[in-house]
């Protein structure tokens, strides 16, 4: 009994968000897959029970000290759990908007190459183009003499280059040595006593900039042997630098490396000389970002402060390529280090493949084999790593904002393999999202890489293939929401596929699959696109069916989002306006004059405070509050639609000031959250809570699900339109005032399609990005037959998908590739599904005749 205990993860009385008191068992070093139809409580039992309480129970284990910087998370709902391993996650949000994150920088491979090019290098003059090696201080004396002849300059030794620290001791090791003049942070210092030196206090998390001057000289030939000892002097005591001042300029000189055609100096080089985040390697135009942005107005202007927040960057800046270093980031020292003709940047421009390719066939001399090899052997191993989970197109100068969540998610996989832990519990929400059949079977394989370290791997998914890889999978249901929160059954893929009781046992089993339609619908005309060419795109023509659904397909990398969404839609907008304006068309685009709006669903998340909510978003909220402003209570108290906003003060609980619960900060302890004992969670007063619609206050009607308010405002036409839709894509069980952040992935991109949905008639043209991402076959067969209802009202629709179940039913499909990165751009396959899976070129084509019937 003992041993069975370490060989499994026991969860007892689960209770957390929908969950009912479930005890369900996860078998140690196994691959475990909990799925189900989204909002079923996969997330909650994964994430929120298993993830939360290993990583609760690891910070618990640290100081009070320690764990005021870490935050500890609040303990779940769950009665026990037995054998928890430490726990990482690896969630589908995205890597971060930080403009200074790139692949590179996130998987440590850019710290390496750092490191690579810092070691082995061959340095050229940035200006002239000659090899540069080490000087001796006669040479430079020399150089400094033909260069500054009859000039006064000042010689001082660089001890200090942008370092943290309080450097109190190092000075006052100087001045006992007789130095007494330095110069800090570009201040000039005359030290007579120790006391000046402690009463200096720099900062020690600051970073400082010191000199000690060690002498100032007029040039001139006669002062040749003065000039050649100052140097040597300073090249002694800040190792071979000298720091040559002439009217506040400065020259900064080495022992180490000097071009002799034109007297320019190469800084030593260290690894933080190639980091774009540091002042030694970043380009001073850009300060390292490759950009300008251009605000419309200058400093003294009323909305100048406006420049220094983010949130209006996309609304009035304008962003440029920096002219200093063309977009690369680095200075002109840093880009002139080459290894094998290439620099760190030309480096990082290679897509993984091809980078991986340049370090295997990689020669260097015998002198710098022992310091290259150890990091050559890391950066490919890394290289590799994100190859296998299906990244083999992206750069390592591919900017982390522009990362999809699933491809940040696997980029992080990726990272946890390289690390080699073993005895973790790893925690992965739908990993394959985004990702073609192709590589889903390379993602799989990593999967079960990172298992047999020794590791736990519960992964949250809906993916077929890699459910039928799992050694246990846990079937949550039988529904969504209040519906669900139950283990419908579990074991392995084919004790599940018997199963009668499991909703994706019936699925895997074949009882039930969605079924390809007999007819296919013909377009009714084309949307033609000439001369793509972003990114990998190579120079296409393109004709999409209008009057259809087009599905657009592909590897992954392989050009479907840039031909979509930076070519077609851009134009698209740009052609719809001028409908309106009556100027000419676009000779790139053709047949635009048919349409008359375009709607664009993509994946960003639809609200980030418990303040937002389904209600909020879809903008029923506000009907709402008209119609109950609008009742005799109302208007005899003087109410108006504010008094029924949980925002606004004279409507809103004073006490918790309209949240429902209150916060308690416990210093280093986690924050508890209660109950507003004054509103019991009703977020609103009592006045406010008096006035009624049909028995229901406005705290109640937030608290029914989409279902109940369709029946409760059947009469009002503009509330129910949008709960109908609600319903219609599957998310009848969602309370309308659920908070955004506690929806799951699936329900807030559908939760945007119903927006969208509410608001267009005909001639539209829907542009949808991946719309099955967390769907589960049952909520895929819900959203199919929402977008085929609008395609019947004669509108057009173009879907960016990898799920075979949505291509197998398309009228039409556009299949990119042959690969991803450089190796793709180009249109493989277009036609029916049937057409398509008949290419032997396609990838698509491939698993396509696994899904179609009558097909081999």
């Amino acid at each position: 009994m003992e041993h069975e205990n370490k060989s499994r993860i026991k969860v007892v009385g689960a209770r957390e968000h929908n969950l009912k008191n479930i005890t369900v068992e996860i078998p140690k070093d196994t691959l475990t897959v909990i799925t189900g139809p989204s909002g079923s409580g996969k997330s909650s039992l994964a994430l929120d029970i298993l993830y939360t309480e290993g990583k609760r129970r690891y910070t618990e284990s640290l100081s009070a000290y320690a764990r005021q910087f870490l935050g500890v998370a609040k303990k779940p709902d769950v009665d026990s759990i037995e054998g928890l391993c430490p726990s990482i996650a690896i969630e589908q949000k995205t890597v971060g908007a930080n403009p200074r994150s790139t692949v590179g920088t996130i998987t440590e491979i850019y710290d390496y190459l750092r490191v690579l090019f810092a070691r082995i290098g061959d340095v050229q003059c940035p200006d002239c183009g000659t090899a540069i090696g080490a000087h001796s201080s006669e040479s430079i004396a020399h150089m400094v003499l033909a260069t500054f002849e009859h000039t006064t300059l000042v010689i001082s030794a660089p001890i200090a280059r942008q370092e943290k620290g309080e450097f109190k001791q190092k000075l006052l090791g100087f001045f006992k040595q007789g130095y007494y003049r330095f110069k800090i942070d570009g201040v000039m210092y005359k030290v007579t006593d120790e006391q000046t030196i402690k009463d200096l206090n720099l900062g020690k998390t600051y970073k400082h900039d010191i000199d000690i001057v060690i002498d100032a000289i007029t040039v001139e030939p006669d002062e040749k042997p003065r000039l050649q000892e100052s140097i040597e002097q300073a090249g002694k005591l800040s190792d071979g630098l000298v720091k040559v001042t002439v009217d506040e300029k400065e020259y900064l000189y080495s022992s180490h490396r000097v071009c002799l055609n034109c007297a320019q100096s190469f800084p030593e080089m260290e690894p933080r000389f190639f980091s774009f985040n540091s002042p030694m390697g970043a380009c001073k135009g850009c300060s390292g970002l490759g950009t300008i942005s251009e605000w419309p107005w200058q400093k003294g202007d009323v909305d100048h402060w406006k420049s220094n927040y983010p949130d209006f960057f996309g609304k009035h800046a304008k962003e440029h390529t920096c002219s200093g270093c063309n977009g690369r980031r680095l200075n002109k020292f840093a880009l002139s280090v080459f290894i094998n003709q290439k620099n760190i940047f030309d480096m990082c421009e290679l897509s993984i493949d091809d980078a991986l390719r340049f370090c295997q066939n990689l020669h260097v001399s015998p002198t710098s084999q022992a310091v290259a090899q150890p990091l050559l052997k890391e950066i490919t191993k890394r290289l590799q790593f994100l190859s296998n989970v299906g990244l083999s197109y992206l750069t390592l100068n591919r900017s982390a904002r522009t990362l999809s969540g699933g491809e940040g998610q696997r980029i992080r996989l990726a990272t946890q393999i390289g690390s080699a832990l073993s005895g973790v519990l790893y925690v992965l929400d739908e990993p394959s999202i985004g990702l073609h059949q192709r590589d889903n079977d390379r993602l799989i394989a990593t999967l079960k890489n990172l298992r047999d370290q020794g590791n736990t791997v519960v992964v949250v998914e809906h993916d077929t293939d890699t459910i039928n890889a799992a050694d246990y999978v846990i079937d949550m249901g039988p529904a969504a929401g209040i519906h669900g929160g139950q283990v419908t059954a579990c074991g392995s893929p084919e004790v599940l596929a018997r199963n009668i009781n499991s909703l994706t046992g019936s699925y895997l089993s074949g009882k039930r699959a969605i079924l390809v339609p007999k007819m296919v619908r013909q377009p009714s005309g084309f949307l033609t696109l000439r001369h793509a060419t972003k990114h990998n795109l190579k120079n296409l023509t393109v004709q999409f069916p209008l009057g259809v659904i087009c599905g657009v397909s592909g590897v992954s990398g392989s050009g479907k989002s840039t031909l979509i969404m930076e070519e077609l839609v851009p134009l698209l907008e740009r052609a719809l306006s001028r409908k309106s304006s009556s100027t000419d068309n676009d000779p790139d685009l053709e047949g635009a004059q048919v349409l008359e709006s375009l709607v664009v669903i993509d994946q960003a998340p639809i609200g980030r405070t418990s303040r937002s909510n389904p209600a909020t978003y879809l903008g029923v909220f506000d009907k709402m509050r008209t119609l109950f402003a609008a009742l005799p209570g109302s208007q005899v108290r003087g109410f108006n639609v504010g008094r029924f906003s949980f925002n606004r003060p004279e409507g809103r609980c004073f006490e918790c000031k309209g949240d429902g619960e209150i916060t308690v900060s416990m210093h280093f302890l986690a924050d508890v959250t209660t109950e507003c004992k004054t509103c019991k969670g009703k977020r609103y007063n009592q006045e406010t809570l008096q006035i009624t619609y049909k028995q229901k206050n406005i705290a109640q009607v937030l608290e029914m699900t989409a279902r109940e308010a369709l029946e409760f405002f059947a009469a009002h036409k503009d509330i129910a339109k949008r709960l109908q839709l609600m319903c219609d894509v599957g998310l009848e069980y969602l309370k309308l005032g659920q908070p955004s952040p506690t929806l799951s992935g699936g329900e807030a991109q559908r939760i945007k399609l119903v927006d969208e949905l509410a608001k267009r008639g005909h001639n539209t043209l829907y542009i949808l990005d991946e719309p099955t991402t967390g769907l589960h076959s049952s909520d895929i067969e819900k959203l199919l037959l929402v977008l085929n209802k609008l395609v019947n009202k004669g509108n057009s629709m173009i879907v960016i998908e990898h799920n075979l179940d949505v291509l197998k039913t398309v009228d039409y499909i556009i299949d990119l590739g042959p690969e991803g990165g450089s190796g793709g751009g180009t249109i493989i396959a277009k036609g029916t599904p049937r057409q398509v899976a008949l290419v032997k070129e396609s990838h698509t084509a491939t698993y396509l005749r696994k899904v179609l019937p009558s097909i081999k």
